[in-house]
């Protein structure tokens, strides 16, 4: 953490919630919450909360929540430190220095490093406008780039010198430590540092800052690989940024094109669509597609649904090209965006297919655009025989487990009467095998996250997840109840380990007086475990007009939060005397009459 905790609790306290994302996301009070539509996600009906007297929100679509640190981390697409220190500025707070040496010398490393790739990127762009760039500039001419698209985009070129940029940056005043953590060199100890990139031409890659945190090279005739990008680095994260974004966050078009490659997205720019964008070298993340989501969200004007761009697809036809949108579709899809796939057959990618036959004909395959899962569904038939009884069965319980997939029923409904048209089958019977998918839990192999987005939670069930967070959220909104769940409850009860960590953090700070669940939100880095946090604190106990339903409530949740720890598997402890202590434990606690004060 770049600032002490104290510094980070005051900068939250000193920015509400409330006041903080009404300038994002008009909200409405219900009750004592805020309700508004989700600004991480495309919904009709809002279901984003804000909650006053947590200091947090959470959306009960997407699931995203948090405190005012982690929603302007999400929604301006910010560090942890650079969050902080927006909201520090808002609430004119000088933030101090740092005690800590090494977060100085983090926050000043990496602001070296953005100066050594600004410096690189000149010299780069330099080399390919001189004599001895002559090749590079060969290379780009004949791609049929102008001079103005190169100047646009910052291209260059690296010589074939295995030190020449090594010299430069050397020459002003680097360090050689520094320039080994740039990622544009290697270093052998026979043979000292040399030059990452040489004898390619180069595609600087910046952030939406316009600032240079990486490059892209491209060999000049054979050579392996191809293309080659600086790696990830403490400013270069792959996930989180996109080529041509700095451009196409400002674009006046209805839509964003995701292609696959440099070539690809500064090919179309020059031809007009300056909303192209790509991903860096790597398999497109659901970090790209919330990045997306972000620039993507158009103007809402007062009681106006939340309306999105269209996101479109255009990556290479051949194999990979299909499997890669395949992939993309599904992540585009569980950020709340409805992808469309442009056909650029003949031809393989957008740059040969700009050079044949110009942008008039681009633009009408935007305008033909296919929707994502229909393309998806297109796609599927391969793997089964139509022609077949039996394989045209199949293949419509595939296609029914995926409109599964679908909360919306209005959406599912249009889906069904769009695949039962298309592949002639009665809605009513389509209709009939989705009911007894849902039945059945639907296809476990279509419905499973791809293994890089599911989560490991020690295989507990949501049964008994629900009631741990559920009394974590009570504990919250009424501590007085604390004195009555300590006398059977502990933190180490919580079968869940992220709940067992917070019921810790939670349990000391009602001791001290306070319960401050913002504040525990601040204190876990990874998203995803503060998305799980905010999700336990936002669980809705429910309504209780009497005490006495309280304290039956309150009972039950006790009862379900000891059993599942009775049954916890991740124990270092978990020997007879243990168990039989614990299974003491709950036989009190289902004897016992619970009471709470009025």
């Amino acid at each position: 953490m770049y600032y002490p905790d104290e510094i980070v609790e005051e900068v939250r306290a000193r920015n509400d919630i409330v006041d903080v994302i009404s300038s994002y996301v008009r909200l409405n009070k219900k009750g004592s919450n805020y309700f508004g539509l989700c600004p991480f996600h495309n919904e009709k009906t809002g279901s984003f909360s804000v909650t006053p007297s947590k200091q947090m929100f959470y959306c009960f679509g997407c699931h995203q929540g948090g405190n005012v640190i982690t929603f302007i981390q999400k929604h301006e697409n910010m560090s942890f430190t650079e969050a902080v220190r927006l909201l520090a500025d808002r609430a004119g707070m000088t933030l101090p220095e740092s005690d800590d040496s090494g977060v100085r010398e983090r926050e000043n490393r990496r602001a070296q490093l953005l100066a050594i790739n600004k410096e690189a990127g000149k010299y780069y762009y330099a080399q390919l406008r001189s004599e001895a760039g002559a090749r590079g500039m060969a290379y780009f001419k004949q791609r049929g780039l102008t001079d103005d698209t190169m100047r646009a985009f910052g291209l260059g070129f690296a010589r074939s010198s295995r030190d020449e940029t090594y010299r430069y940056l050397k020459s002003k005043g680097f360090s050689d430590d520094l320039l080994q953590e740039s990622g544009l060199f290697n270093y052998r100890e026979n043979q000292g540092m040399t030059d990452k990139f040489w004898n390619r031409v180069i595609f600087p890659i910046m952030d939406t800052g316009h600032r240079i945190i990486g490059f892209g090279g491209r060999v000049m005739g054979e050579g392996e690989p191809k293309y080659l990008n600086s790696p990830e680095s403490i400013i270069f994260d792959k996930s989180r940024n996109l080529y041509g974004l700095n451009i196409a966050k400002s674009t006046k078009a209805k839509n964003i094109i995701i292609c696959e490659g440099y070539m690809d997205v500064i090919a179309l720019h020059q031809a007009g669509f300056d909303q192209a964008v790509a991903s860096l070298g790597t398999a497109f993340t659901s970090g790209h597609a919330n990045l997306i989501a972000r620039y993507a969200r158009e103007n809402v004007r007062k009681d106006e649904l939340t309306r999105y761009k269209d996101i479109l697809l255009c990556y290479d036809s051949d194999g990979a090209g299909v499997d890669a949108a395949i992939r993309a579709l599904s992540i585009l899809r569980e950020t709340g965006l409805r992808p469309k796939i442009i056909n650029m057959r003949p031809y393989k990618d957008p740059d040969e297919f700009i050079k044949a036959l110009g942008a008039q004909e681009f633009q009408k395959r935007i305008d033909e655009a296919e929707n994502g899962f229909m393309y998806e569904i297109r796609i599927l038939e391969n793997e089964y025989d139509l022609r077949d009884p039996s394989g045209k069965s199949s293949f419509i319980k595939d296609v029914a487990a995926r409109i599964l997939r679908f909360e919306d029923p209005v959406e599912r409904d249009n889906y069904v009467g769009q695949v039962a048209y298309r592949y002639d089958v009665s809605a009513d019977s389509l209709g009939e095998v989705i009911k007894k998918q849902a039945i059945a839990g639907g296809d476990v192999r279509i419905s499973q996250r791809p293994l890089s987005t599911r989560n490991d939670r020690n295989d507990i069930s949501e049964a008994s997840r629900l009631p741990q967070g559920r009394l974590l959220s009570w504990l919250c909104e009424d501590p007085g109840i604390y004195e009555t769940v300590r006398t059977y409850i502990s933190a180490d009860d919580f079968a869940d380990p992220l709940y067992r960590k917070v019921a810790s953090i939670l349990f000391e700070q009602i001791e001290n007086g306070e319960a401050n669940p913002a504040d525990i939100i601040s204190m876990f880095t990874e998203e995803e475990e503060q998305r799980r946090i905010a999700e336990a604190f936002h669980q809705n106990v429910g309504e209780l007009e009497s005490v006495a339903m309280k304290e039956s409530a309150l009972k039950d949740l006790m009862l379900n939060v000891k059993r599942s720890s009775l049954t916890r598997g991740d124990r270092d402890d978990n020997d007879f005397e243990t168990i039989k202590r614990l299974r003491k434990q709950l036989e009190e606690l289902e004897k016992a009459t619970i009471r709470l004060g009025e």
